[in-house]
């Protein structure tokens, strides 16, 4: 048996730093930009913001950006073993945890992801990815016995193994354990934009592991401009730039995270309904909404419903959403759903 595994973030969205921008668009920087940055959830933040000559105290932001930072780590850090999450993770079936206001809105939200697309988005999924091999406990990539899939799927199944209420939550399941990988750094970025708003700032870009959050409009004056990766996995090429202005974005593909067997492609994305990676052609998904949260949760729910679905959900809830998807003939070809298309006509 020959494996061949190829591995990168989840997120691959190129950032738009002003200089970036203006390498984008071709404009000059007209003002000199604050710019912060610094260790996170096991990546990195970054932060642009134009402060349109207010006296910022930068030293004073940062501590307040990683204070906020470190709150949400250690509510929802499933590698911090004091956190919020890891004390629920830690429970037993029945018992009924009572969370902290936090949590419980970012649960509430991953719920109703969930509902709406057909069960495709799962913070419950973490036995599947384990038993796959790209979970971070595993020594690597594998194709797991039926047998096996199917007892990581007794564990999995958002609405079946939690029970969600204004009170708390009850596992209903043994076993049970709750990841937020594909949620929580959405979450985090929307708490530094509230604390850049905190400052009096209004013009701003906020990025964590590839989510992010843009405010007002960059230094040229124009919208933020965020490049979309190319999904080649031996490549780092763009493929489109949109504009974002007082929204979040989030990319998610599975172009880059994946591994070989016989020549048989498995790719880190599993579909929470079948236990296996996703089989279709939709390769790269980025979502537009209100906050990084949502685009953060909407960008892999769409990645494992796939265009031909996925297009449907969107429209009918007024998601914005750009599809790519490989073509034999073409090589890849992008889709827009109708809501992205109103914000990026040219895309």
């Amino acid at each position: 048996m020959s494996v061949t595994q190829r591995f990168s973030r989840r997120s691959f969205l190129i950032l738009s730093t002003v200089s970036a921008t203006a390498l984008v668009s071709g404009k000059a920087e007209a003002k000199e930009p604050l710019r912060l940055s610094g260790p996170t959830m096991g990546t990195t933040y970054n932060i642009v913001a134009v402060p349109h000559g207010q006296d910022i105290d930068k030293d004073a932001l940062q501590s307040a950006i990683d204070a906020a930072l470190a709150k949400v780590n250690a509510q929802m850090s499933n590698w911090d073993e004091t956190s919020e999450i890891s004390r629920l993770n830690a429970a037993p079936q029945g018992e009924l945890v009572v969370l902290s206001p936090e949590l419980s809105e970012l649960l509430h939200s991953a719920m109703q992801v969930h509902e709406v697309s057909e069960g495709r988005f799962d913070i419950t999924v973490g036995p599947l990815i384990d038993a796959w091999g790209f979970g971070s406990k595993d020594a690597g990539p594998r194709v797991p016995s039926d047998s096996e899939i199917e007892q990581a799927m007794a564990r999995s199944g958002q609405s079946r193994v939690l029970d969600l209420s204004d009170d708390g939550l009850r596992k209903t399941a043994d076993g049970v354990e709750i990841y937020l990988s594909a949620i929580g750094k959405g979450y985090g970025v929307d708490r530094v934009a509230d604390v850049m708003r905190d400052f009096g700032l209004k013009d701003f870009m906020v990025e964590i592991g590839g989510e992010i959050y843009a405010s007002g409009r960059n230094a040229g004056g124009t919208p933020w401009q965020i490049g979309i990766e190319s999904p080649l996995a031996g490549d780092r090429a763009l493929h489109s730039v949109v504009d974002v202005s007082g929204m979040g974005m989030a990319t998610s593909g599975d172009y880059r995270n994946f591994f070989e067997v016989d020549g048989k492609r498995y790719s880190h994305i599993i579909d929470p309904a079948t236990g296996r990676p996703i089989l279709h052609q939709t390769v790269s998904t980025t979502v537009l909404a209100d906050d990084a949260m949502t685009a953060d949760a909407w960008a892999t729910a769409m990645l494992v419903l796939g265009r031909e679905r996925g297009v449907q959900i969107a429209d009918e809830q007024g998601l914005a959403v750009l599809f790519i998807d490989r073509d034999p003939d073409q090589g890849f070809v992008a889709t827009a759903s109708r809501r992205f298309g109103e914000l990026q006509p040219d895309q």
